[in-house]
């Protein structure tokens, strides 16, 4: 499952990750959690340090296990944007998908790159029998909060506290979208 996006940048080609994308993947999530720290639940530092072997290994372990897959965007050979998917563990919760960890490089926002990044997730899930997928955005990120609106998915509810940065609480909108 592949899609190329033209965009004024040039073409974008939106697809899954592979283990050999691991080292671009930590670069780019490594961006992500120093661009933004209050918007993610992973530590920077933490993160640098498991390395790219962690997200080379969680990459095959998703293929192997059917239990998620990590949506890129590439510009020609560089990473500019990214969107998680998870599925539930046990056999109860098999059917319910998790979103994490979308993140779309300054220089690439507005092209709807985030867009395409969630259709590549939903489209992973629909065909590995999810049946709703879920997220979670702080409160003050409304572009996410629109592009996920554009995506189908509509707010359940309010999670307070979720994130502490800086001594700052962040709450987090609760959003999802039924397949």
């Amino acid at each position: 499952m592949s899609a190329v996006l033209l965009t004024p940048k040039g073409e974008v080609t939106i697809r899954l990750a592979l283990p050999q994308d691991a080292d671009s993947l930590l670069e780019l999530r490594l961006e992500a959690l120093s661009m933004h720290p209050e918007a993610f639940a992973a530590d920077v530092a933490m993160t640098a340090a498991e390395g790219a072997e962690v997200w080379s290994e969680r990459i095959a372990g998703h293929a192997r296990a059917h239990s998620g897959a990590i949506s890129i965007a590439c510009a020609g050979d560089t990473l500019v944007g990214m969107a998680g998917i998870g599925r539930g563990h046990w056999p109860k919760t098999r059917h319910s998908g998790l979103i994490w960890g979308v993140y779309v490089s300054n220089e690439w926002r507005g092209l709807r790159l985030g867009d395409a990044l969630l259709d590549q997730c939903i489209a992973w899930g629909q065909a590995n029998g999810v049946v709703v997928v879920k997220l979670g955005v702080i409160t003050t990120n409304t572009s996410a909060i629109r592009c996920y609106g554009r995506s189908g998915f509509t707010v359940y509810g309010i999670e307070p506290r979720v994130i502490n940065y800086n001594g700052v609480y962040y709450d987090e909108v609760l959003m999802a979208r039924l397949l």
